[in-house]
């Protein structure tokens, strides 16, 4: 007799979001080895119904209350369906649950995390406010509860392939690639006049608004490399980013040794979520491979760190560590929300981010009350600043 295999249950947070919807494509194609048993939404009501329908979710939550009745209305009288942050924090606990993928943005999934992790559960982190935030307290909880914190983001997803559980003594660098984003080539000068329009054309993802624009001014990158500096438990100092126009290369991992891994695929969120889920084990899927012959080339350039000041900035926030990655973070997210209303110039992102770092007075090692005051209070700073 073969041994049997084991389908991991999985709870989704943020099910109606792009990485959600990719998360349920992996769960349609690998059905014998994945079971959603958890679907929550911000407040897209007849998507969240259309899922809970389609994966006969017996609890779902609709984290904003206003399209409750209306959900109620669409889905099967005997599934529970909870609202808020408790709601949230229900189906990261549920007890059939062994992962939790969460992929919520903003604070909002923190607690959520914590949670899952104090009930034992594996975590899935999509959402790079997490670790961002948070990291050095989901990261010494998750140790201290004996659970793993897989990366879905495709370049921490990357070093997690690459590194395969070494200890962070054999690395010399963790090399995040970057696209460059839509003014990779872009003279500075020309910077203050970039639209809308403009930032939000990415070269080789399809993604949100929001993250749209942090690929374009580089904070996304700058993000990761906090992330990547938590999630595998090294210094700033060894976290490095290299500008890789096709994403074809994920990220890459530099040893002592000055060998080098890298880890390759075509461009889609399925690869790095079905690794997470499947992990330490990989599965064949539907997924295209890759052409070589096809692709042709692959190039590589440094970034341009004094005309994309986010590098340097994140850099900062991650070594000094305590609140001001939070601070960092929302003042970013305060920025971004500006220039999509189109009420500030381009490069008043970065100089909004800086002001409100220079302004804050960072505590070290803070409770989760002590990082959500951060956020609050950075978020203020930054709409004075904008203001």
């Amino acid at each position: 007799m073969g041994e049997e295999i084991q389908r991991k249950k999985v709870v989704v947070l943020g099910s109606t979001g792009s990485i959600g919807e990719s998360t349920l494509k992996v769960a349609r194609d690998i059905p014998e080895r994945m079971e959603v048993v958890g679907l929550a939404a911000n407040r897209s009501v007849d998507a969240l119904a259309r899922q809970i329908g389609e994966f006969e979710i017996q609890q779902g939550c609709l984290y904003d209350p206003t399209g409750l009745d209306s959900l109620i209305s669409q889905v099967s009288s005997d599934v529970a369906i909870h609202t808020g942050e408790e709601g949230l924090i229900e189906l990261a606990t549920m007890p059939e649950a062994d992962l939790v993928l969460i992929a919520i943005v903003g604070v909002a999934g923190l607690r959520p995390a914590l949670a899952a992790i104090e009930a034992g559960k594996d975590i899935a982190v999509a959402s790079k406010e997490i670790l961002v935030m948070a990291g050095e307290a989901v990261m010494t909880a998750a140790r201290e509860k004996g659970v793993r914190v897989l990366p879905v983001d495709s370049e921490h997803n990357a070093i997690f392939q690459c590194l395969e559980d070494r200890s962070s003594r054999d690395v010399s660098r963790l090399i995040l690639t970057a696209s460059g984003g839509p003014f990779r080539t872009l003279p500075a000068a020309h910077l203050v006049n970039v639209t809308k329009a403009q930032a939000l054309k990415h070269p080789t993802w399809e993604m949100g608004q929001k993250i749209t624009i942090d690929s374009a001014t580089l904070f996304n990158k700058g993000l990761e490399m906090i992330e990547a500096r938590w999630l595998f438990d090294i210094e700033m100092a060894r976290v490095d980013v290299i500008v890789h126009p096709q994403s074809i290369v994920h990220s890459m991992v530099e040893f002592i040794d000055s060998s080098i891994l890298a880890q390759l695929s075509t461009t889609d969120m399925c690869f790095p979520i079905q690794y997470a889920v499947t992990w330490p084990e990989r599965v064949p899927n539907t997924l295209p491979p890759l052409d070589f012959a096809e692709l042709a080339r692959l190039d590589f350039e440094a970034p341009r760190w004094d005309d994309f000041p986010a590098l340097g900035l994140a850099k900062e926030a991650g070594t000094a560590g305590g609140t001001l990655p939070a601070v960092m973070n929302a003042a970013n997210e305060v920025a971004v929300s500006s220039f999509l209303a189109e009420e500030i110039p381009f490069p008043k992102i970065w100089e909004t981010v800086a002001a409100t770092m220079r302004d804050h007075t960072t505590i070290s090692h803070p409770s989760l009350d002590e990082i959500i005051n951060a956020d609050l209070e950075a978020r203020s700073l930054a709409q004075e600043y904008i203001a």
